[in-house]
């Protein structure tokens, strides 16, 4: 996003206008308000029907009671510059009163949090980037796009290019997973499916990346806990995804709840001005996450909510989500000379770049006809690319004397209470997906033809069945077990310190494994989950995740050879939970983990991830040979040649990583540096090539310098971080 000369005249005309107070509510961003119809805040309600103290029943019948307050009167006082708001006819209702009702007619931009597809569902983030498909990040982001701006949502809080190690952290689930690299490109193709297509005002929104920055590295995987780290370790590892943000045009920014090196992010003028927006280029603007500004009180860092205020304001903070505390403070402390008055116009300005760029100002509403459409129903190349991305997300663990795939003529008893509930199938953070659009693995599988007979059986909550489980043991010729976490037990405030299966599930897998019959295992969950027992011990395990709303369709299909699964895994998955953190691209040590005692290992748990980085199986098999590696300019041609050896068709994912042998700071012992998805027929043969710029091969330092350092690499290629072919080259830049 670059505004042009004349979005700038707009906007300083604009600007010249506006009161103080009228400037300060663009920097105000509001939510509708619950009020009535009960006797305490809305917040510690929520905490009640979180903590258990009342149910989902009590609370429906409360809020049956309640009514919103969307701020209507804030809003014709040009006090209110942002909305959440979901329901389209609002939407046009409240940009009406902003556009007609007050002084300057100033739009509203409209958020929503639209991590992975909007009615549309997607996988998880971190599911989806096990495709290594950079045009399919694309396509569901301008999917998203689409459908968020036909609610009348023109701001989309995504993408989520957290790098996150430590799978006990909740919010794993909504991230493209541990590697900077193809978080970059993960991130580069979500900015430009958000914001790429102005062939219509309704085709693009403006994209907020998150969570700025290092809240993937939050301690003892525990949500918005403290951060700290090098300096070295933040720009080559947690910036590079935001980096690439901004390169690619990025509109906004959300700061992260978490301190970073004691600093929490919201009032960090190091990150916010210095880092984001002068050395990466941020056109657009900065927003808090949700009540974060008033919790720099808590952090310790600011006095009060005025200090607060003041401290985020200064920092480069130019929105506020949802305190009202820019709206209460600032005009005071303007006026006391405090904040300089040029704090606010820049935010302000920065504010109304996106705004203009979004076309608010010629036409913010959303047309009658495009409200009535949807609510018929999704279109059906919608539907197909949920299945798509459904189907390329899935990543094959384990297939022991070739289990899958499965003949349709076989009996299956299909097991699992997460089978057959379509509202799971859609995972953390979907929050406009309808039950009529969902199908559930059970369906999947019946409408496939499948010869499936259903046992519920347990899950990962409540008690076993034992009279279903010997049923199913004695009726099908092949058991599918469906198990894992529901949806509410990944994304946030929901941090684990235990991360194997919940409840009875191993359990239930025992006692099916005790019938003799093959057992098949699919996995949904929104996080990697430790296997150890579960590798050991069980045959086939299918890695299905959160897979949104075709679920069942692309399940199927995976399970009866009608897709041949092609998934690589975008984080390591530990054998026990006491690894995590577990990562590919770890430092070299002294003495690294081996068999030897005196070594960085484990005496009760393996020290390497149980299935690493780009892990994936299929139904045939690749054989890599001939790596070869020529300099070419300020280049290196790669190349290596790629053989399907099985009796399938299949995709592969070509991987390259480097190793930096010797350098003046300690370097990973692997980095991805490209990948390659490649389709080969049985016996096919194909050569890929790399094109690799020396420039790639630097590092940045503990002052955030880049460096080239002349000396030994290695170059690995591979079908995952783990089983790689190997040369070394020395390298003069």
């Amino acid at each position: 996003m670059k505004p042009t000369q004349e979005q700038k005249a707009f906007v300083e005309d604009l600007l010249s206008r506006m009161t103080l107070e009228e400037k300060i509510g663009q920097m105000n961003q509001e939510s509708p308000s619950i009020v009535g119809g009960f006797d305490v805040p809305f917040h510690e309600l929520i905490e009640m029907l979180t903590d258990g103290r009342i149910s989902q029943e009590e609370f429906g019948k409360i809020m049956a009671n309640a009514k919103q307050d969307y701020h209507e009167d804030d809003i014709r006082a040009g006090l209110v510059g942002s909305m959440m708001v979901k329901e389209p006819r609002e939407n046009n209702r409240l940009q009406k009163i902003a556009v007609e009702e007050s002084r300057l007619g100033i739009p509203l931009i409209i958020g929503f949090d639209v991590i992975h597809g909007f009615r549309s569902v997607f996988p998880i983030a971190i599911a989806e980037a096990c495709s290594f498909d950079d045009d399919l990040f694309e396509v569901t982001a301008h999917m998203a796009a689409r459908e968020s701006r036909a609610h009348g949502i023109n701001w989309n809080f995504a993408p989520m290019i957290d790098a996150a190690r430590d799978s006990r952290w909740g919010r794993v689930s909504e991230g493209p997973g541990e590697d900077p690299l193809l978080g970059s490109r993960f991130a580069r193709a979500k900015i430009r499916g958000l914001q790429n297509d102005h062939s219509s005002l309704l085709n693009y929104v403006a994209a907020c990346t998150k969570h700025y920055v290092a809240y993937g590295a939050c301690e003892s995987g525990r949500d918005y806990n403290t951060t700290s780290m090098s300096v070295s370790n933040l720009y080559n590892v947690y910036l590079p995804a935001f980096r690439a943000a901004m390169d690619e045009g990025a509109a906004t920014v959300m700061a992260a709840f978490n301190d970073l090196n004691g600093v929490p992010c919201t009032v960090n003028k190091w990150l916010l001005r210095d880092v984001l927006k002068g050395e990466f280029g941020l056109d657009g603007f900065v927003v808090s996450d949700a009540n974060a500004i008033r919790e720099c009180v808590i952090h310790g860092i600011a006095e009060d909510d005025r200090d607060a205020g003041v401290e985020a304001a200064l920092a480069g903070m130019d929105m506020d989500m949802g305190t009202h505390i820019y709206k209460d403070y600032l005009k005071a402390e303007v006026e006391k000379g405090t904040v300089p008055p040029e704090v606010i116009d820049e935010a302000v300005r920065r504010i109304l770049f996106v705004k203009v760029w979004l076309g608010l100002f010629d036409n913010p509403y959303v047309p009658e006809e495009l409200i009535e459409a949807y609510e018929k129903g999704l279109p059906k190349e919608h539907v197909a690319l949920c299945r798509r991305a459904a189907e390329e997300s899935m990543v094959l663990l384990k297939n022991e004397s070739v289990i899958l795939p499965l003949d349709r003529k076989q009996k299956i008893s299909l097991v699992g209470t997460l089978a057959d509930d379509r509202n799971e199938v859609c995972g953390a953070w979907a929050m406009a997906w309808k039950p009529e659009d969902c199908v559930s693995i059970r369906a999947g599988l019946e409408a496939a033809g499948a010869n499936v007979s259903y046992y519920p059986c347990g899950g990962p909550e409540g008690e076993l069945n034992e009279e279903e489980i010997a049923s199913a043991c004695a009726e099908g010729d092949v058991i599918v077990a469906v198990v894992g976490e529901t949806d509410a037990m990944s994304g946030e405030a929901s941090s684990k310190a235990d991360i194997s299966l919940p409840g009875k599930q191993r359990v239930l897998l025992e006692k099916l494994l005790a019938s003799g019959k093959p057992v098949v295992t699919v996995l949904m969950n929104g996080r990697p989950l430790a296997l150890g027992w579960e590798a050991e011990h069980l045959p086939a395990i299918l890695e299905a995740w959160h897979l949104g709303i075709r679920m069942g369709d692309a399940v199927a299909a995976a399970l009866l050879g009608d897709v041949n699964p092609s998934g690589k895994l975008s984080s390591s998955f530990p054998a026990v939970t006491g690894q995590c953190p577990v990562y590919y691209n770890h430092p070299s040590t002294g003495r690294p983990g081996s068999k030897s005692k005196f070594t960085s290992r484990y005496l009760d748990a393996p020290w390497e991830a149980l299935y690493p980085f780009g892990y994936g199986l299929s139904y045939t098999g690749f054989a890599y040979d001939d790596l070869q590696i020529h300099k070419i300019g300020k280049c290196l041609e790669i190349t290596v040649r790629v053989r399907n050896t099985g009796e399938r068709t299949g995709t592969e994912i070509a991987q390259l990583y480097t190793q930096d042998v010797s350098a003046s700071l300690v370097r990973p012992v692997k980095e991805l540096k490209d990948y390659r998805r490649i389709e080969l027929k049985p016996g096919e043969e194909k050569k890929v090539i790399f094109v690799l710029p020396l420039d790639s091969l630097g590092f940045y330092d503990n002052e955030g310098k880049y460096r080239l350092e002349d000396g030994l690499f290695r170059f690995f290629v591979g079908g995952s971080s783990r089983d790689c072919m190997m040369k070394e080259l020395r390298i003069k830049f």
